[in-house]
């Protein structure tokens, strides 16, 4: 695209292949979750389109990946300062896609344009291993190819961002997949990246179901950074085994709070509650159990309770709203199963649940009071303002039990005595655990999972390298 040519945030969502708008016989559209209203078509790709952006890409990376570190940082902060004149209107885009609150909206995509800024100030040089006389050992961080990134309905701003600018920095080419809930950022992202990137290096493809595994599964695509649920990564990695294909998989969560009982539990409910029902819950890394020690678990159940009801749920455009809608009518559906086998009492806790007889996907702030360790609000991902409240006495028992789950993405430990709060932070089985907070990310740190909550890291240089085959080179100097 052309420096010259007009750029609107709000209108036309295209393809972008090879540098240039593509358009497909097919549409379809993603749904305004406040309202349940229709939002503007966008393509439906299909298996040529995949191949045109393939061969695209592959194309672009013999030039792109000789282009020298520093060039790709600058190009990097430049595509940011052109980010930054649209943040207004991504920001109201991102709300009528995704449902977050206006407020909210602003931050994700304030962030994604720090996090482009961040990237290009990061740096890979080269190793030295050994430097004689006689020889010379250096290892080598090398582009691997062609990258895709998959990116979800929760953060579709951000988290397109945080595969596009290490992808790109560390010299690959990305052809980017917007969720089919939320393709509109990703493809206007992707559309305004043409007037700082050479034609190939940043492509998007919009689609249906079968984009996924299209992608995953060609020969021509080298790396894949997937984020979304377990049970899809699985299904990513799967495709991906055939032919090798690197990949960096960001996965579900069922994070822990442990509250110790020396806690201010007025200032520790409502950091809590905020941190739980963020995003409506639709965070991989929000609190989804908390365990509170039973000398205080009344007084913190009653205030978490105030604090919960006061939450404004709404849609996104409205003032003061702190929830939004649920993204999209199957997760709606998903998250309303977990109501089953809650009582009455327990759901009139909080006045939870949910009201069919207005429009959109709206689910009110819920606490569950002491459910059945073993029920599925308690061990399965809710991705939902549904929170399990459960209590402790030994130290070595609520350790076990914030233990006791496939996932292992994030976890927290709240109290005034440091001391034992890292004692039970070191021995949690999480990628990153919090003391006294929670879903704090600093951009120099990697973020990523045990167990089945993800593979590989993202962010920093661990983020970087991600994107790189190492290569060791030895040099013999006495030949």
């Amino acid at each position: 695209m052309a420096a010259s040519e007009e750029f609107a945030v709000l209108t036309d969502f295209q393809n972008i292949i090879n540098g240039k708008k593509s358009s497909t016989a097919e549409t379809r559209h993603g749904i305004n979750p406040a309202t349940g209203s229709p939002n503007p078509e966008v393509p439906v790709s299909t298996e040529t389109d995949v191949d045109n952006a393939v061969a695209a890409a592959q194309e672009a990376f013999k030039t792109w990946s000789e282009v020298p570190f520093a060039e790709r940082a600058s190009a990097l902060r430049a595509f940011a300062d052109g980010l930054e004149p649209y943040a207004a209107d991504f920001a109201k885009l991102l709300t009528q896609e995704q449902g977050k609150p206006l407020s909210f909206a602003t931050g994700e995509v304030q962030n994604g344009i720090k996090a482009l800024r961040d990237t290009a100030d990061l740096s890979l040089p080269d190793e030295i291993i050994e430097e004689s006389d006689k020889r010379k050992i250096v290892v080598r961080h090398t582009p691997i190819g062609v990258a895709v990134g998959i990116v979800p309905w929760n953060f579709p701003f951000y988290l397109e961002i945080q595969k596009l600018a290490p992808a790109v920095l560390t010299g690959n080419t990305i052809i980017i997949k917007p969720s089919p809930f939320t393709p509109y950022c990703g493809l206007k992202i992707v559309e305004l990246a043409q007037r700082f990137f050479p034609p190939g290096v940043v492509q998007g493809l919009s689609g249906g179901d079968n984009l996924g595994p299209w992608l995953t599964a060609h020969p021509g695509i080298d790396k894949i950074s997937f984020t979304g649920s377990t049970a899809t990564g699985k299904k990513v990695m799967e495709s991906a085994s055939k032919t090798l294909k690197r990949v960096t998989l960001e996965l579900g969560g069922k994070d822990a709070a442990v509250v110790c009982k020396d806690v201010d539990i007025e200032a520790a409910a409502a950091k809590l509650m905020t941190l739980g029902f963020i995003n409506s819950g639709q965070v991989c890394l929000a609190i989804k159990r908390l365990y509170v020690h039973e000398d205080i678990y009344e007084k913190f159940l009653a205030a978490a309770i105030a604090f919960a009801k006061n939450i404004n749920v709404g849609a996104g455009t409205e003032e003061g709203v702190f929830m939004g809608p649920l993204q999209n009518s199957m997760q709606f559906e998903k998250v309303k199963t977990f109501f089953e086998g809650v009582t009455p009492e327990q759901l009139s806790l909080t006045n939870g649940g949910w009201d069919d007889s207005k429009p959109g996907y709206f689910i009110r702030p819920t606490i569950i009071d002491r459910p059945a360790e073993d029920s599925r609000i308690v061990t399965a991902e809710q991705f939902g303002p549904i929170l399990p409240f459960l209590t402790w006495k030994d130290e070595s028992d609520v350790i076990a039990r914030a233990n006791g789950t496939r996932m292992g993405l994030g976890a927290s430990v709240w109290s005034n005595d440091l001391d034992q709060a890292a004692r039970i932070a070191s021995k949690l089985q999480a990628g990153t655990v919090w003391v006294n907070t929670h879903l704090e990310i600093d951009p120099r740190a990697p973020f990523g999972g045990h167990k089945e909550s993800g593979i590989g890291c993202e962010l920093g240089v661990y983020g970087l390298k991600g994107f790189t085959n190492l290569q060791t080179l030895y040099l013999n100097k006495s030949a």
